[in-house]
């Protein structure tokens, strides 16, 4: 995924000199995990600029950049220091269309890496992608993988409003993945059926989307079970379309994210199922997330993390409901 996110940033800047790249260590470092590697020497530090450790500022740049013509793209460390700009994301980039009557767009994508997986410290393993889905005027997208990773990106880039895209960075350099050197965008607020199947839905996304179909792979080898797989891809605009059909075929779901349970993205996803597949419904639905806790150290973090057996006995629970 580090190489595919970096293709769509060279791409984009080629194709847009508009594109403007920015935050801390993005330059001469190439970026914390080393995903903008190279831009600085291709596009000069005009386009690529190293920034102080402010990301408040950092964002509040990026919004003046962007109504003044530009298409920034600034890089937050890791998602749990981007609360510092959330004054500057609810009160100015997410309203501005509204406050100016359509007169003035925020055409910035803010990119932060999130989620556990790599044992990491405190503030760097949070799934907080719930706070931005809840902000009017935001889309939230969330890739799985290399190849919508890097389709994704290209149209949050080309949005011509303000986009949060987290990377789930347990997936960074988990499996790789074909992706083809022609450009390629996917539409934002648009979900994917990875597997198709008939005995129950399983929704999730981002980092979680692996241990889902490994999870799907057992239930099918060992219990005959055929279970339908979407991956959301964005959470807000989300599209609740894809998996309420789904629901309705299956009459089962499990809801799988790795952000705390209570008040969650599985929430929502569970009331849009209620509302539009209720009689269609033939247990109850379930949800397998994280806890109600602060993510825990690495010693800890793979009894947070949902797992392949929690998913498999959580789907087994709602199979024989």
């Amino acid at each position: 995924m580090v190489q595919a996110i970096n293709l769509a940033l060279h791409q984009e800047m080629e194709k847009d000199d508009r594109v403007i790249v920015l935050g801390e260590d993005v330059g001469k470092d190439g970026g914390v995990f080393r995903l903008t590697e190279g831009l600085v020497q291709k596009f000069g530090e005009e386009r690529v600029m190293d920034t102080p450790l402010a990301e408040s500022g950092i964002v509040g740049v990026s919004i003046g950049m962007a109504l003044y013509g530009l298409r920034p793209v600034c890089e937050i460390q890791f998602s749990g220091f981007s609360y510092q700009n959330l004054h500057q994301i609810e009160n100015h980039a997410s309203r501005l269309r509204r406050r100016s009557q359509g007169r003035l767009t925020v055409p910035m994508v803010l990119r932060a890496p999130y989620g556990g997986g790599i044992r990491a410290l405190e503030h760097h393993s949070e799934s907080r992608e719930a706070f931005w889905a809840h902000i009017p005027g935001l889309k939230m997208v969330i890739p799985s993988g290399p190849r919508n990773a890097r389709a994704l990106l290209i149209s949050a880039i080309r949005d011509p409003d303000p986009v949060i895209f987290y990377e789930p960075k347990a997936v960074y350099r988990a499996f790789r993945e074909e992706v083809p050197e022609e450009e390629e965008t996917m539409p934002l607020g648009k979900s994917q059926t990875v597997q198709e199947g008939k005995d129950i839905t399983l929704i999730s996304y981002g980092a979680m989307m692996r241990p889902t179909l490994e999870a799907a792979q057992e239930l099918k080898e060992k219990d005959q079970v055929e279970a339908e797989v979407i991956d959301l891809l964005t959470i807000m605009p989300l599209d609740d379309e894809l998996f309420t059909a789904s629901v309705k075929k299956t009459g089962r779901a499990l809801i799988v994210h790795e952000a705390p349970k209570s008040f969650g993205p599985g929430a929502e996803i569970a009331s849009r199922i209620m509302e539009k597949s209720f009689f269609h419904l033939e247990a109850p639905i379930a949800r397998v997330a994280g806890y109600d806790i602060v993510i825990p150290l690495f010693a800890r973090e793979d009894a947070y993390l949902p797992n392949v057996q929690r998913i498999v006995r959580a789907a087994r629970q709602v199979l024989s409901s």
